[in-house]
């Protein structure tokens, strides 16, 4: 496939991804619907290499599972309740920090000292996070994606991810107003 296609088609993932969030977020759907969408086409764009999670701070500024359809349940009730801390893990650092984290090796990186045994017991080996913010600035959740390698993302992967992000931080600040 040329490269031009190859860029065509990931536009078209994108969007389309884009179109169906908003869809449903504008129908009233389930939170989890909607971000699925996100994480789905992240997934898809990978062709397999990577899972995509989103994780949405509740009301006590805790994080919780917002979509991972890919990782397993009981990886989710190891990190569900995670604090924002910029010295912990990658999500709870992106979500602390508001910038984006990134962590090539979990390995040789002092912020998984702790938890680094959960990602690496499921086979991945590193992992990054985008902050998603509300159109205020204020940090709702993270867009989180792991690698089954070291690495960092792609320039590429970072676009996909911040095209898709401001949906998703539309879909959790209006579930929160709603809940």
């Amino acid at each position: 496939m040329h490269a031009n296609d190859r860029t065509a088609e990931r536009d078209h993932v994108v969007a389309a991804a884009v179109q169906r969030a908003e869809s449903l977020l504008d129908r009233g759907a389930p939170l989890r619907e909607v971000l699925s969408q996100l994480t789905g086409a992240v997934e898809t764009l990978s062709n397999g290499t990577t899972v995509a999670s989103i994780l949405a701070l509740d009301r006590e500024g805790l994080l919780r599972n917002g979509a991972s359809p890919s990782l397993p349940a009981d990886y989710l009730d190891q990190i569900d309740r995670l604090r924002p801390d910029p010295a912990v893990g990658t999500c709870a650092a992106a979500a602390a920090t508001g910038r984006i984290v990134l962590t090539p090796d979990f390995h040789a990186d002092e912020k998984w000292r702790e938890l680094r045994h959960l990602p690496l017991a499921i086979g991945f080996r590193g992992a990054w996070s985008m902050p998603l913010k509300d159109e205020a600035g204020r940090v709702v959740g993270t867009f989180g994606t792991y690698f089954r390698e070291s690495r960092q993302p792609t320039g590429q992967e970072v676009e996909d991810v911040t095209a898709l992000a401001p949906v998703a931080a539309r879909a959790i600040s209006r579930h929160a107003r709603r809940v």
